[in-house]
């Protein structure tokens, strides 16, 4: 599993643990569904910002990882 699709599962985990749709988690940061979908099952292209966004609000902050 990659880095991306790594985020993106964690967002899921913790969207599900806090018991909300995708849609809700969408209306909260602002963006579609489908931007949701694409963002937990690492596909698509959604931007950072918008990544970062979704983290926060299931209550999980990004960090850059130390090379």
């Amino acid at each position: 599993m990659d880095d991306v699709q790594a985020i993106g599962a964690s967002i899921r985990r913790a969207r599900k643990d806090a018991g909300i749709t995708q849609g809700t988690l969408a209306d909260l940061v602002g963006t579609s569904s489908r931007t949701i979908h694409a963002i937990e099952t690492g596909t698509g292209n959604p931007s950072l910002g918008t990544v970062a966004a979704a983290a926060n609000a299931v209550g999980l902050h990004l960090r850059a990882a130390d090379d």
